[in-house]
């Protein structure tokens, strides 16, 4: 890894775009001059004067710009300058991309099974675009959880997503659902999972992203339920601050 991060090199970014996608997150859109490509599900690390951090890539290949979406966390200097403080125009410094186990594209097969909670959706993210720049006949089945809709990011992409014959989307919300909302009202569970998931049989490829009590858990289930543990692909975070 330390020769990985050597060879990489810094480099530095220009923020041409901001989005927020609820009222604790944003999306960074970035031009990054020197940018090698990535593999959907890859992260970056993000140097900022005294402290450095990891972020998701939250963008396709294919797109235009370098996303990076950023939750803001209790007492956290660096999100909370990159949520709320950060303006286009300004720089950023990042090195990648990192990351070769939590990663796909067309060679890696399916069916595919992305599992996240919170802002654990980034790198899932940036699977389901370029699945969908691709054109692939991979299915896909997303199971993501939420507290409320406040904290839904890509509300809008989400749903076309959904619209795609080969991308089925299933929403969780664990604290307040939508009025009218006819969907699962709770944390994810082995019952939730035996619905969503393809049979074990089937060998689907899975990714699971979120908070690590949330990726220990689904992972367990899984396995437990007998999916084979070198199909599924896991990526904690604790809440880089």
């Amino acid at each position: 890894m330390a020769a990985l991060l050597r060879r990489l090199g810094w480099l530095t970014g220009r923020v041409v775009r901001l989005v927020r996608e609820t009222p604790r997150s944003r999306t960074i859109g970035l031009i990054v001059p020197g940018w090698p490509g990535h593999h959907p599900g890859q992260h970056v690390d993000l140097r900022l004067p005294g402290a450095e951090r990891s972020y998701a890539i939250a963008s396709a290949p294919e797109d235009r710009y370098l996303e990076l979406t950023v939750a803001r966390v209790a007492g956290g200097e660096v999100s909370g300058y990159l949520v709320d403080d950060l303006r286009e125009g300004d720089r950023l410094e990042l090195r990648g991309p990192l990351g070769a186990d939590f990663r796909w594209d067309a060679t890696s097969g399916g069916p595919l099974l992305l599992i996240a909670a919170g802002p654990g959706i980034a790198p899932l993210r940036s699977m389901l675009r370029h699945h969908r720049a691709i054109e692939s006949e991979v299915p896909v089945r997303l199971l993501y959880s939420v507290p409320d809709a406040l904290a839904l990011p890509y509300p809008e992409e989400i749903m076309r997503f959904a619209t795609s014959d080969q991308v089925d989307v299933n929403l969780t919300y664990t604290r307040r659902a939508p009025a009218r909302w006819n969907g699962y009202r709770r944390r994810i569970d082995a019952p939730m999972l035996a619905e969503v998931s393809w049979p074990p049989a089937e060998h689907p490829v899975t990714y699971v992203c979120g908070p690590t009590t949330f990726v220990d858990t689904a992972a367990a289930l899984l396995v437990a339920a007998g999916h084979d543990p070198d199909g599924i692909h896991a990526e904690r975070f604790g809440g880089g601050r």
